[in-house]
């Protein structure tokens, strides 16, 4: 049976994958950041999970509840922190609270993993954003931290010859995080102008389930409507 860890499972896009790969035959470690109401009801839904807590908001996150894998075919990062504010008034909590959810603590827990996706010759896949490649006004701190986090991959990709790592940069996906943003622009939230998360997770299984003889170092996906 083929083994993965998802992050940010308790919703969005993460929750669909592990939705898609336990449907499809693969044991799933589900990482989910506080409890709440809502994280509840994602660990009743997705209960063939094999759920740990793990809180990325640190710069030196506590691991101590990872669970012990041999052998890892897939690693999925798709925990991940927005805050929208203007440089000048983005405070440095902000800028932290960017790079620990979105780089530091998907680097601490790839680290502990690596010997295990290595034993697997397995796929570390990392949800990244079009923010990776571009910047737009009040998007600076989450746009760094994206841009930073697409170096580690393509440093990752360099030294680790016996894994395969892959960016995926999906525009703006239908989530409560995405009605957050909305709500922050003064916008009105029209779902159909966005990806769905059903849609990026298919995609990201594509690309985890793709034959070994390819390396499917970076995918970007927009929403039709754009």
């Amino acid at each position: 049976m083929r083994t993965a860890v998802v992050t940010g499972a308790s919703g969005g896009v993460g929750r669909e994958i592990a939705e898609q790969l336990i449907d499809a035959g693969w044991s799933v470690y589900a990482q989910y950041r506080s409890d709440s109401p809502s994280t509840d009801k994602a660990r009743a839904a997705v209960s063939h999970a094999s759920w740990f807590h793990l809180d990325f908001n640190s710069p030196e996150p506590d691991l101590s509840a990872v669970p012990e894998i041999r052998s890892l075919d897939a690693l999925i990062h798709c925990a991940g922190y927005c805050q929208l504010n203007r440089i000048e008034n983005a405070s440095s909590a902000e800028w932290q609270d960017s790079f620990n959810v979105n780089l530091h603590g998907p680097v601490a827990l790839t680290n502990r993993l690596l010997p295990a996706l290595r034993a697997a010759q397995g796929t570390m896949v990392y949800l990244n954003s079009g923010a990776g490649f571009r910047v737009k006004p009040e998007w600076g701190s989450y746009a760094a931290s994206k841009f930073a986090a697409r170096a580690w991959c393509d440093g990752l990709r360099e030294e680790e010859p016996d894994i395969r790592v892959s960016s995926v940069h999906p525009g703006r996906i239908d989530t409560r995080m995405q009605r957050a943003i909305v709500a922050y622009e003064g916008g009105t939230y029209e779902p159909r102008e966005f990806l769905t998360a059903e849609t990026v997770a298919r995609s990201v299984v594509q690309v985890i389930t793709t034959p070994m003889d390819a390396h499917p170092a970076e995918l970007v996906l927009r929403p039709r409507s754009h």
